[in-house]
């Protein structure tokens, strides 16, 4: 609970506060990297920093979290805390590091805000940070018991038993645990963090969708290659698992986690993803195929291509195994290369897509952006549509549901 006191201080302040954000998390990083350079070391992503977007994404959580405690002080904006917490306990976040981020993201507001932050303003949002911290804290205890993993450990490694070119730009690879040990648990449409050695021997760690039913004896990712685009540098991980990662060798991989989960429910269910996005889309559609699901599924998918268009043989597989399920794609290019598909980007004002489905959505923030409009523009309750976002969740960071 946020107390009154300052509550009142926040709800003055958190217009300059949030307005300085980006500011503050810029400097935040900066200073806390050159002071303790081994954060870098597999905890923080190198590319996301590069790109603003990690600065970003603690910025609009930081604001979120804040205008939902003003909004209601007993209460914990619980979708943005659930995705926050299970991504941290996928890199094995633990709680003596929210006392480091304290000490310089405090001194990153001193900094920017100067004389503005009085002790009163301090002490107040202090007392979010520590309300979010302390929740955070007490979800990752949970996910990491109910996971079995100590987070002091939480690698693991893994063999590869195959790799799979799905596209010129796409690889799967079928990982086995090297101990030989059980599998852990896991659900369909989560994730597992993938920690790589890069050449300068710093450790660099992606999450990666598992891209089979997770009941399956083998687990498997999915990654496409990023490329360098514009001022934007080539995936550090994407392009050393695709250049170097061949059957036989070991990969080091987190036990699965992520909120974004396929439930037991008997509603009609909507699949919906663009490019990279259909891999836990994939897994789910796996996972119904393998327990016998009975529901009504649409599976809908848009890409450049027909040719880019990964794991479409899985699931072209899944789908004939599942009586209740269809399934339209469109292609920005040779879309009548595939008979059936539409050419141009997804579009759904066409289709007679059922009202009470719950729908999962996967792929880049506009295209998810777009599609959701749409769905809600045909009535579909926001509340049904879940969404899951490789890297930073920059959805919060612009304020939307």
């Amino acid at each position: 609970m946020l107390s009154p006191e300052s509550a009142a201080v926040v709800r003055a302040t958190l217009p300059a506060v949030g307005g300085a954000l980006d500011e503050i998390t810029a400097r935040f990083y900066g200073v806390m990297f050159t002071e303790q350079p081994e954060l870098l070391d597999g905890l923080f992503n190198r590319g996301n920093q590069a790109s603003g977007e990690q600065r970003r994404a603690l910025a609009g959580s930081i604001a979120g979290f804040a205008q939902a405690l003003l909004a209601d002080p007993d209460a914990r904006p619980d979708a943005l805390l659930a995705r926050i917490a299970h991504k941290h306990a996928a890199l094995g976040v633990t709680e003596d590091q929210y006392t480091i981020v304290h000490k310089y993201l405090f001194r990153a507001i001193g900094d920017v805000l100067g004389e503005a932050v009085t002790p009163e303003v301090a002490a107040a949002w202090d007392e979010v940070y520590w309300l979010m911290a302390g929740a955070l804290v007490a979800r990752e205890a949970r996910l990491y018991q109910e996971a079995q993993v100590d987070p002091r450990k939480p690698w693991r490694q893994w063999t590869v038993v195959e790799r799979r070119e799905e596209t010129p730009d796409v690889a799967s690879f079928l990982l086995r645990p090297a101990d030989d040990a059980p599998l852990p648990a896991a659900r369909a449409g989560q994730y597992v963090s993938v920690r790589v050695p890069m050449p300068d021997g710093i450790h660099q760690t992606r999450q990666y969708s598992l891209s089979n039913a997770p009941g399956d004896g083998l687990r498997r990712i999915t990654v496409k290659r990023v490329a360098s685009v514009a001022d934007a540098p080539e995936g550090e991980v994407s392009s050393q698992l695709h250049r170097t990662v061949r059957a036989g060798d070991e990969l080091t991989l987190s036990a699965p986690f992520g909120d974004v989960v396929l439930d037991d429910a008997d509603t009609p269910l909507l699949l919906v993803s663009a490019g990279i996005g259909c891999t836990p889309m994939v897994g789910m559609l796996e996972h119904l195929a393998a327990t016998g699901a009975e529901r009504t599924v649409w599976v809908l998918h848009a890409d450049r291509s027909p040719a880019d268009h990964a794991l479409r043989a899985d699931t072209d597989r899944a789908l004939e195994e599942l009586p209740g399920a269809r399934a339209q794609f469109w292609y920005e290019q040779n879309a009548a290369d595939e008979p059936g598909a539409h050419a141009g980007l997804m579009d759904l004002d066409d289709i007679d897509l059922p009202a009470d489905a719950d729908v999962y959505l996967c792929g880049s923030l506009p295209f998810m952006r777009a599609v959701r409009t749409q769905l809600l523009r045909v009535g579909t309750p926001a509340r049904h549509i879940r969404y899951e976002v490789f890297g930073p969740d920059l959805w919060l960071a612009h304020a939307e549901d």
